[in-house]
């Protein structure tokens, strides 16, 4: 499998932490968000020449989510991925086009050959318990991508909503928690994987603090220590597992201990 996206992107890590686990081939390609603009989004994805980025472009499109001005994409890329977002993920013929992180994850997981262990298909009602995790965690996540883009132009609204949100979903993992040392069964599933790239991605507005601040806002989760101690513990536990450390260092490395 290929992914063509922004890099570093945790919603990618999703994917690539369960390709490790299920054995799975799996290849990114991408460069930082302001680079994109200069790439072809193809499944041959390519840093274009000069000549070649222009509104002149055969691949010239307009932005409509996350960017701003000219994209270049083929034909086939918008085929394959018709919401034309990334990350992208393609079959590796690249016909087949798969989008959404989870259902990206769920591919990475599907294509190893280990992969029933992180999702058992064979199970249908312990996949749809994953299954309940992961749209639970889309919630969640669409409402820190909005709290994370408007952190400059704060309003209590949009923080009270992100709160709510917080709070909702922690609850549900912390109570998880208290009889499980997994999300969904007795070991690691795509559900867990989830969950730790979601959650270490949002406790990013620790370093956020003094823009909050200045709204006379506090960081969402300053106190998840306290208040969620059981679901703040599997996070750290698992992101400190080799396979999962080597993706999200950079977002965890500095988390304060669960003691």
């Amino acid at each position: 499998m290929r992914i063509f996206s922004y890099l570093p992107n945790p919603r990618v890590w999703k994917a690539q932490i369960a390709a490790e686990y299920a054995g799975a081939k799996l290849q990114v390609i991408g460069a930082p968000p302001p680079e994109l603009q200069g790439w072809l989004w193809d499944f041959d994805a390519r840093k274009l020449s000069d000549d070649e980025a222009t509104g002149s472009s055969a691949y010239a499109r307009a932005s409509r989510r996350g960017f701003e001005g000219t994209l270049y994409k083929t034909d086939a890329f918008l085929e394959a991925h018709p919401f034309g977002t990334v990350p992208a993920a393609f079959s590796d013929n690249g016909r087949i086009g798969v989008f959404e992180s989870n259902s990206i994850l769920r591919a990475a997981a599907r294509s190893g050959v280990s992969g029933s262990a992180l999702y058992p298909e064979s199970d249908p009602y312990r996949s749809s318990r994953i299954d309940s995790f992961l749209d639970a965690g889309l919630v969640f996540g669409r409402e820190f991508q909005v709290y994370m883009l408007s952190m400059p132009e704060m309003t209590p609204e949009l923080y009270e909503r992100m709160a709510a949100a917080y709070e909702f979903y922690l609850n549900g993992i912390d109570q998880v928690m208290k009889s499980s040392e997994y999300l969904a069964g007795d070991e690691l599933s795509i559900a867990d994987i989830a969950f730790v790239c979601d959650l270490a991605q949002f406790l990013l507005e620790r370093r956020m603090a003094e823009q909050l601040a200045a709204v006379g806002r506090r960081p969402v989760a300053a106190n998840i220590k306290k208040d969620y101690p059981l679901a703040y513990k599997h996070l750290l536990t698992l992101s400190h597992r080799p396979i999962f450390y080597k993706y999200l260092e950079r977002v965890v490395k500095d988390l304060p201990s669960a003691a």
